[in-house]
């Protein structure tokens, strides 16, 4: 057996066109631009208590949510698993991260007046990884053994974005990424079978891993 017979057994690719494809592509980059302007907005919103619609944006703090990584990874993983194969989830998840890093890039020296390339450093890094990631998130939504492993993987590395956890403790990080847990858990089921295994095998796998988990 080829090693594309194998990845076809795990998950085998959607027919589409070039034009879809390209549609989509384009509209990947779209709204990685306009999500990382409307993230660096958000940054820079000072909240007025007289001004009905700051309220919820500061009860919910998302100017904090959508400088974390949660969401990003949620969006990403998405758009990786409803691609139509693994090649296109590679093009549009770069796609995405790309304009998304960009305009966040443009918008902050732009308008706000400094240039944050240390921090751009890290999220320039998860753009060029993002190919071969999303490759890895679209196989997950696939059959067999292969896709609970990297299901678990996937549902680790969520845990540890969406809670404050470790080898003796766990505790919740506020509603919102509560329900990024809840969406990425969603996006991967495929029977009951799946979920029984890959979330809690994800969950005691992320506790394992926690004490070298940089990203806090």
């Amino acid at each position: 057996m080829t090693m594309k017979e194998q990845l076809d057994a795990i998950r085998a690719p959607r027919k589409t066109t070039f034009a879809k494809a390209a549609l989509a592509t384009c509209g990947m980059l779209i709204l990685g631009i306009c999500l990382g302007a409307f993230s660096k907005w958000l940054d820079d919103l000072a909240f007025d208590g007289t001004v009905w619609w700051h309220a919820p944006i500061e009860a919910l703090d998302l100017g904090n949510f959508f400088s974390d990584f949660a969401i990003w990874l949620l969006l990403a993983m998405l758009i990786a698993v409803f691609s139509a194969s693994a090649l296109r989830a590679a093009v549009n998840v770069f796609a995405f991260f790309a304009g998304m890093c960009a305009a966040y890039h443009w918008y902050t020296l732009q308008v706000s007046g400094f240039d944050p390339a240390s921090y751009m450093m890290i999220w320039y890094g998860l753009t060029l990884a993002s190919p071969f990631l999303a490759m890895v998130c679209w196989y997950a939504r696939g059959n067999g053994p292969v896709a609970i492993i990297l299901d678990i993987g996937i549902i680790a590395v969520f845990s540890l974005c969406c809670f404050s956890m470790g080898v003796l403790y766990f505790d919740g990080r506020g509603i919102l990424y509560t329900l990024v847990f809840i969406a990425a858990v969603a996006a991967l089921y495929r029977n009951p079978k799946q979920l029984l295994i890959s979330v809690p095998a994800g969950i005691l796998l992320a506790f394992l891993v926690s004490p070298m988990w940089p990203l806090r």
